[in-house]
């Protein structure tokens, strides 16, 4: 488990802001890099998909490490879940479009 300073908390929350948008950036270019990149839609969807999955995983597994939880489980959660949702808003989209 992971112990922060007293100094460390207040810097992460008079920064949470714009740690949250660095988050969201970064994480945003991991479904999307593939259309930047492939020269197919359906190649990059392939790809994002994969792509997705498997940072899911990773965050999960780390996710469990800091949490003080069985690594693997969180991260098979985390997949599923994130899976799940990212699953349903395609298919809504599909749907609205």
């Amino acid at each position: 488990m992971v112990h922060l300073s007293t100094e460390r908390w207040e810097f992460l929350a008079r920064n949470s802001s714009l740690t949250i948008g660095i988050s969201y950036i970064i994480g945003g270019l991991i479904p999307l890099s593939p259309y930047m990149i492939l020269p197919t839609v359906t190649t990059a969807l392939v790809a994002s998909v994969v792509m997705t999955l498997i940072a899911l995983f990773v965050f999960g597994f780390i996710k469990g490490k800091f949490t003080g939880a069985s690594p693997l489980k969180s991260a098979w959660q985390t997949t599923f879940v994130g899976g799940l949702a990212a699953g349903v808003a395609y298919l809504v989209a599909r749907l609205v479009s």
